[in-house]
């Protein structure tokens, strides 16, 4: 297994949980738990009976979360009397998740665990501004500090989890202890996948999903050295755009004829492929990685099946990720590639839901179910568990995107290209920007991947939410708004 990355089942390492990042919410923060008092001291159970009933939020008019409207000002009060929800993992799924539960209305408790020491952070700028020294902890904070201390949300950060006892409704915790549930919520993600190869457990071979991570491969990123992407994909890439920025060398090794052969259309990835190039990164393609060579116990050559031996000093892989459903298995729940759930993130159990990249979920659109690893699913999958857990009509599925900054390219994907027949590209690759449309047989618009062309985004975005029949000429003419065409 690479450095630094979480064992199976997404457990941080002893060393991870000691030693959290400068600037973030820890178990040591004054407002960690909303069972502690303003002194700091733990609040019992008895404490908590004090309270007076019914709870009440303080304020009038609070302010909200520019991502998911929930409320910043006011505190909200907790009964004993109110089912409690635990949430097992605090990333952005799981963040979201307790926000948007108090949101909608969830008068119970919230208990969001997490095995990271610090509170729920955006992931995505791990491997473009954190690398790059460009954001700070505040700056990736999901929430502010004071967020959960407010909203009577319960963080247990530094906390492993051995298992879920589904018949007596428990979290059960290493130590012996054990959290009780009335609903459970699994956001428990995915890890990356490990190399398969000898030299994988060299120094310096690298992993990128968590803060821990992001330090150790922007540590060797100093001038001059050269990092080695196993892996054309959209964290290997970027991971190489900000090596470059930081004055770093970096090569990228990917299997496939292409990168982002699995996610992405031909046009997109020559692009990629070209802007690379043309700013230093040296890219490798249909190119099969054998080993990984040490010296005094470090990496210090990728050799590939050709005998080709590429120099390094520090190894990142980036081969895709592997969802997190040990401890649901282990359960009982029905998995298959991840944790099965319905459209309103229910499992096969009635009163556990999973949420995040750890699930398998219905793509309504597209007649099919499977994974979405991204920011916006995790968003949109937390807001259908708090809807149906509070009794409201869970939201109607979005259309799937993404987003990835390389260099002073902003990527911007939207839509599934399974069935595409044809592929419309709007604008020239050569220009300040482009859009490539995904049709199917019958030129309804699947799927759109823009290059540093918003407004062509976010009208494709709408045309693959209605699977817009559009001419294929109609797309491609630049000098069309297409705005004319989402009405």
């Amino acid at each position: 297994m690479p450095r630094n990355v979480a064992p199976p089942g997404g457990f941080a390492s002893a060393a991870q949980r000691e030693r959290p990042p400068r600037g973030f919410l820890t178990p040591a923060s004054p407002s960690v738990s909303a069972g502690r008092n303003p002194s700091g001291s733990p609040r019992g159970r008895e404490a908590r009976r004090r309270d007076p009933a019914p709870k009440t939020r303080n304020d009038s008019t609070p302010r909200s979360h520019p991502d998911c409207g929930a409320p910043w000002g006011g505190t909200v009060r907790v009964s004993e009397q109110q089912p409690r929800i635990v949430i097992l993992g605090a990333g952005h799924a799981g963040g979201s998740a307790a926000a948007f539960l108090r949101q909608y209305g969830w008068k119970g408790g919230i208990t969001l665990v997490g095995e990271e020491p610090v509170a729920p952070y955006q992931r995505p700028p791990l491997s473009k501004a954190w690398l790059k020294g460009e954001a700070t902890a505040e700056s990736l904070a999901l929430r502010p500090a004071r967020f959960y201390a407010q909203q009577a949300i319960e963080l247990r950060l530094g906390t492993r989890v051995a298992a879920v006892d589904r018949a007596a409704k428990r979290v059960l915790l290493p130590d012996g202890s054990a959290l009780g549930y009335d609903r459970l919520i699994l956001a428990l993600g995915a890890r990356p996948r490990e190399l398969p190869l000898p030299g994988a457990q060299l120094r310096g071979v690298l992993a990128l999903r968590n803060i821990a991570d992001a330090d150790a491969v922007q540590a060797a990123l100093r001038p001059g050295a050269r990092l080695a992407v196993i892996g054309g994909g959209y964290i290997g890439l970027e991971a190489a755009a900000s090596a470059r920025a930081l004055g770093a060398e970096a090569v990228v090794i990917e299997r496939e004829e292409r990168v982002l052969a699995r996610v992405a259309g031909r046009a997109l990835s020559a692009f990629l492929e070209d802007a690379h190039r043309a700013r230093g990164v040296t890219v490798l393609t249909g190119a099969a990685v054998a080993s990984i060579e040490g010296e005094g116990g470090a990496a210090r050559a990728v050799r590939l099946a050709d005998g080709t031996r590429i120099a390094c000093d520090a190894v990142l892989v980036g081969i895709g990720a592997v969802p997190n459903t040990e401890l649901a298995q282990a359960a009982g729940l029905d998995c298959a590639g991840g944790v099965v759930v319905d459209l309103a993130a229910r499992t096969s159990d009635p009163d556990i839901y999973a949420i995040g990249d750890c699930t398998h979920r219905p793509l309504p659109l597209y007649g099919r179910s499977g994974r979405l690893e991204s920011v916006p699913n995790a968003i949109e999958q937390a807001k259908q568990a708090a809807a149906d857990l509070c009794g409201r009509p869970p939201p109607l599925p979005e259309v799937p995107w993404f987003w990835s900054d390389q260099f002073d390219l902003r990527l911007q994907m939207a839509g599934l290209a399974f069935t595409a027949q044809e592929s419309v590209v709007r604008g020239s690759t050569d220009g300040p920007g482009f859009a490539v449309f995904h049709l199917d047989a019958e030129h309804r618009v699947l799927a759109v991947e823009a290059v540093n062309a918003p407004a062509d985004f976010m009208a494709g975005r709408i045309l693959a939410a209605k699977q817009a029949r559009i001419p294929p000429a109609v797309l491609g003419d630049a000098a069309r708004p297409l705005k004319d065409l989402t009405a």
